[in-house]
């Protein structure tokens, strides 16, 4: 959900290039995008399956084209926004030349856009006064902002072309991360908002697997049944029909019903999972936010138990001030000679109908640039969103690692399942 991009920005640790090639269709139902890896109303369509691979290390980010004539652009993919846009620069080649396309129309306030599908963004469009165009701003926790003006344009993803697609043309704001910004051109939003990609496309499903090995993995968007694939366990989505403050109603919200730590299950109320009266507390799956962040009472429970469970195998760093990323203050100190990690016990997160087993080296991160002597110092990759200021439980891309994640929009349901995902590289006949 856009209001929770601050996440991606102080967590982003997912890098997924993708660099479109030639197009092969095996039949009239699947439609298969080759790529190689570089470091760096609409009627639903049932059949059409683009399948695409990627490698990861710093931010998940697609490359595809934008405008007439195209226009290459490399957007951050995160399922927990709803606008799409682009940073619009006539002189810097990374970024989208508007008056360069002859597809590019923007959208008058006067708009029914503007004025009524914009409402789910956390702040709505207004009206720039001086060109009348229907203007969006964008603001995150982290006191970065954008805006700019909406518009549409034509966005080709592989073999798919999308004429009018609507997104944010932005042209000035803030970051916290330059550096990144100079790499992007902008973010592709991909929640179940009316504005959102998936949404404008028309995919009725989309479903990725993130590789914890070598670098690799699988964006697909279409229809993920293939009969060699695990058989996924579901969970439903969430959702609620009267408007609350703190209850994002576009975001991939699940429901959390407990956590196991080694088969324990920790000694907690079901009501602490639950939303309250205001909707803090919605749990969101989330591909833009890198670690998993849980509410102040529940994230005490585990970080108890899951200590109390490694003291005898791992020693814990004593320094009341070092906290990883402003919310993960469970960190251990590791010999830096070590070739493999001790093993840990398993972390269960029990979601309704279905279960995510997190186990081995997703539950330890290694902190870049830290070290007290000949030990490195690795953090426990669940944090506290209490310390984020953050109401809600955010399930993140490092504990997706090696799971098939299935966004079933159709059904309305979410779906998962261990698997090796360098193999099932292979078994879509992409290259590893």
């Amino acid at each position: 959900m856009a209001s929770f991009y601050v996440l991606l920005l102080l967590f982003h640790q997912l890098t997924i290039s993708i660099f479109f090639t030639t197009c092969l269709s095996l039949n009239n139902h699947t439609l298969i995008l080759p790529l190689k890896t570089q470091q760096a109303s609409i009627t639903p369509r049932t059949s059409a399956t683009n399948k695409l691979l990627f490698s990861h290390n710093v931010s998940l980010t697609v490359s595809l084209t934008v405008g007439s004539p195209p226009q290459s652009v490399t957007m951050v993919l995160d399922t927990g926004s709803e606008l799409s846009w682009l940073h619009c620069n006539k002189i810097n080649p990374m970024f989208f030349n508007p008056i360069s396309s002859s597809s590019y129309t923007p959208i008058p306030c006067s708009s029914p856009i503007c004025t009524t599908r914009t409402r789910d963004l956390p702040v709505p469009a207004s009206c720039d006064q001086n060109s009348k165009l229907c203007h969006v701003s964008i603001s995150y926790a982290d006191a970065s902002s954008i805006e700019g003006n909406l518009a549409y344009d034509t966005f080709r993803v592989g073999s798919e072309t999308q004429a009018r697609t609507i997104f944010g043309c932005m042209y000035s704001g803030s970051s916290s991360n330059p550096e990144e910004d100079s790499q992007t051109t902008g973010l592709m939003g991909m929640n179940r908002g009316s504005l959102s990609f998936v949404t404008q496309m028309g995919f009725p499903k989309f479903s990725y697997c993130i590789s914890g090995l070598d670098s690799s993995g699988v964006l697909l968007l279409g229809d993920s049944n293939m009969s060699w694939l695990t058989p996924l366990n579901y969970t439903p989505l969430v959702r609620i029909s009267t408007p609350l403050p703190y209850f994002d109603r576009v975001a991939y919200t699940v429901q959390l019903e407990g956590i196991k730590v080694n088969g324990k299950l920790l000694n907690l109320p079901k009501s602490v999972f639950v939303p309250d009266h205001t909707g803090a507390g919605q749990t969101m799956v989330d591909s833009g936010t890198q670690f998993t962040f849980l509410l102040g009472p529940v994230y005490t429970a585990l970080k108890k138990e899951f200590k109390q469970q490694t003291m005898s195998v791992m020693r814990t760093l004593e320094e009341p001030n070092f906290v990883f990323q402003g919310a993960m203050d469970l960190c251990y100190l590791i010999e830096s000679t070590r070739t493999s990690l001790p093993i840990v016990p398993a972390v269960s997160l029990m979601f309704s109908g279905a279960e995510m087993s997190v186990s081995g080296q997703r539950l330890l991160y290694r902190v870049p640039g830290e070290a007290r002597g000949r030990d490195s110092v690795y953090c426990f990759t669940f944090g506290n969103s209490d310390l984020l200021g953050v109401e809600a439980f955010i399930i993140g891309h490092h504990h997706q690692q090696n799971v098939w994640m299935e966004y079933d929009l159709a059904k309305s349901r979410i779906g998962f399942a261990e698997i090796r995902c360098d193999l099932a590289s292979q078994r879509l006949e992409l290259p590893v």
